[in-house]
């Protein structure tokens, strides 16, 4: 018998482990993504790891702790590194909220494959259209397009995959 005052097995005080540890992890790829990158010499950051790390918060814990994290990661990142600069970490951060609401606003209503790869392309979409209004008024030097279109394409894809994965049998 659990009285009110146990802990169940995977919490603590009410916190999910799983959310603890995907949270430090993800706080610690971004600390140490400058550094990976330098070490292999590969712009890592062209292959989205705060998207990886909020699709990873979207399958394995719940949207809240996604949603802090989209808020989050861009911010942490510019805290660190100075990278992005704090007007494209807001746009970064916006995308990625506006990634997790979507994806969560039309998943009941559609296949979870087509409704992560929507939520995606429509944060994209939101997110190059506020870059463009910064790009004329506050970062001029700014290109629109910084990650080529194909691999976004391609990094969608496997993102979207990889969420019809983990989901199918839920």
């Amino acid at each position: 018998m659990f009285n009110k005052g146990a802990i169940a097995v995977g919490q603590l005080s009410g916190v999910n482990i799983r959310t603890i540890v995907l949270d430090l992890f993800a706080l610690a790829f971004i600390y140490l993504l400058p550094t990976i990158s330098h070490m292999l010499s590969i712009k890592l950051y062209m292959l989205e790891p705060m998207r990886i790390m909020v699709i990873l918060a979207m399958v394995h814990t719940r949207r809240e702790n996604a949603t802090i994290l989209a808020l989050t990661l861009p911010f942490f990142s510019y805290i660190l590194s100075a990278h992005p600069v704090f007007v494209k970490s807001g746009l970064i951060a916006v995308e990625l909220v506006a990634m997790v609401f979507v994806f969560y606003a039309i998943v009941q209503r559609m296949h979870r494959l087509g409704a992560i790869f929507i939520s995606i392309w429509a944060s994209k979409l939101l997110y190059y259209g506020l870059k463009y209004l910064a790009v004329i008024t506050v970062l001029p030097s700014e290109p629109l397009v910084g990650t080529p279109l194909m691999l976004q394409v391609i990094t969608s894809m496997a993102f979207s995959l990889y969420v019809y994965l983990m989901l199918r049998d839920r």
